[in-house]
């Protein structure tokens, strides 16, 4: 065994670095090279590297976003881009690859090691903690605890002015932030991509609460989240490289409706890439070492066409196919918590 390299695709996520500094750590000591592919599959494509060893990845363990760079390149959407990939493979005189990343970097990673036969491990990331096969993906515990700090906060502004306050979070097919930070931080209402949006039952259930005695309210809602027609709120209708639509402005839009509809002065917060920034939790810095540590160890083991997953846990290796093969979403128990702390 030779070299191998790293690439981190997709959004960037705290603990990105410390899979980075496990994975090179474990292999150097190994006696096999790590090198970095830059911003994504981008730099599996054209060749863009950066040297990788114990020494300049040694203390980033703390640090938030990804040494490697990132990106949403599509290898499979530019004509030739694949073949170019296994143009660097040669090149580079790659061994293998380990690929960090959420459902699209893995999907890409799936596909190249199925119809390409490449050697490739996938390592889970993911703040909206929707990738199945694995109980939890690093990222999302930072950006939980961010958003739920965010709410906690926002009852502050919304009790002395006697407003209600619509907190978006992130999360365009799963509601697991909505979910955790909405409950843990005591929200009036939560709403998720998984339950569609009932506007009217939302409105009563936030003069209930008046009428309790309570003076404000909150509602956190995930930026996915859809109203029974079906609608959701974009940005822009343009797709991405991957097919998604540009979300954002739901909570703008529930901030409006509910204003109309109950008289309540109503205001709305974007949480957006602040809950994916900084540095990782604790949680999240070792979760992601863990990972680290296992892909690595896959590579010694030429455990190609799998992933480094949680379980009970444990660190495992699962087929990449089954952890892209679809979306982890809500639950029925997560659903039927949000349902009791939402009325």
């Amino acid at each position: 065994m030779g070299k191998i390299a790293m690439l981190t695709g997709g959004g960037d996520c705290p603990g990105l670095n410390a899979v980075i500094s496990a994975a090179t750590r474990t292999l150097e000591d190994a006696g096999i090279d790590a090198i970095g592919l830059l911003d994504g599959w981008k730099g599996a494509i054209e060749g863009l590297t950066m040297d990788v060893n114990r020494q300049n990845t040694a203390h980033i363990i703390r640090q938030g976003g990804t040494i490697l760079g990132t990106s949403r390149t599509n290898p499979y959407k530019t004509e030739g881009a694949v073949d170019k990939i296994k143009v660097s493979f040669k090149k580079l005189k790659l061994d293998g690859l380990i690929a960090i990343g959420g459902e699209d970097t893995l999907g890409v990673a799936t596909r190249l090691y199925q119809e390409e036969k490449l050697p490739v491990i996938g390592v889970p990331k993911t703040i909206d903690n929707d990738l199945s096969a694995t109980d939890f993906t690093f990222g999302f515990d930072t950006a939980v605890n961010i958003a739920m700090e965010a709410v906690e906060r926002i009852h502050t502004t919304a009790a002395s002015h006697h407003r209600v306050i619509v907190v978006e979070v992130m999360g365009r097919h799963a509601g697991w932030i909505a979910a955790y930070s909405g409950i843990a931080g005591d929200a009036d209402v939560t709403l998720v991509p998984e339950m569609e949006i009932d506007i009217d039952a939302v409105c009563e259930t936030l003069k209930k609460n008046r009428k309790a005695g309570k003076k404000y309210n909150i509602v956190v809602a995930s930026e996915g989240a859809m109203f029974k027609a079906g609608d959701f709120v974009t940005q822009e209708q343009e797709l991405d490289s991957f097919g998604h639509v540009r979300l954002g402005g739901l909570g703008d839009a529930l901030a409006r409706m509910i204003e109309k509809r109950t008289d309540y002065e109503t205001r709305s917060v974007i949480l957006g890439h602040i809950q994916r920034g900084g540095a990782p939790t604790a949680f999240d810095r070792i979760l992601g070492t863990r990972f680290g540590v296992k892909a690595a160890q896959m590579v010694m083991a030429g455990d190609w066409g799998k992933m480094a997953a949680l379980k009970s846990n444990e660190i495992v290796a699962v087929p990449l196919a089954d952890a892209t093969g679809e979306l982890k979403l809500l639950n029925d128990d997560f659903k039927s918590l949000v349902t009791l702390f939402s009325k």
